[in-house]
């Protein structure tokens, strides 16, 4: 696993690869953080991912293109996968997230896979919020939530 730790206007971001694509996307303090013995920082194998998030965070980039390595339960990574599918600028619900995923009645699971979804901001759980529009819960915080979704003029 290569990975490479770089500032931006949401705080420090770290990014990790490994041989089959994108890994992870951590912020500062994550509530599930992986293991990272035998990681080796590498910018050059990291370059492509961190310069999509910084064009994303400066408001350039829109839509990601990059080669991703999920690693999770085959819910989890449908749910994650659905995540991707939500459109720029644009909010949904946990409950209509469980029922893309195709399980309606799974919206707590569905809520437990978008909390240890790996790539934050790539696959936008931030896009996800409360049935009553409110923000919840998000691995960045709120106040970053918030943020991104004001960059993308949601909220």
């Amino acid at each position: 696993m290569w990975f490479d730790r770089f500032k931006t206007p949401i705080g420090l971001l770290t990014v990790a690869v490994d041989a089959s694509g994108l890994r992870y996307v951590l912020f500062e303090n994550n509530k599930h953080e992986p293991t990272q013995v035998g990681w080796r920082c590498d910018s050059n194998a990291t370059r492509e991912p961190r310069e999509q998030l910084l064009e994303y965070l400066a408001g350039v980039r829109k839509v990601f293109d990059l080669q991703l390595s999920l690693a999770g339960t085959d819910f989890q990574q449908r749910t994650w996968r659905m995540l991707g599918q939500i459109p720029y600028g644009d909010t949904w619900s946990y409950a209509e997230l469980a029922t893309r995923v195709g399980s309606p009645k799974a919206v707590r699971a569905v809520g437990a896979a978008n909390g240890r979804n790996p790539l934050p901001i790539v696959l936008p759980c931030h896009r996800v919020i409360g049935s009553n529009g409110s923000l919840t819960g998000f691995g960045g915080g709120l106040p970053t939530k918030k943020w991104l979704l004001e960059l993308e003029k949601v909220g």
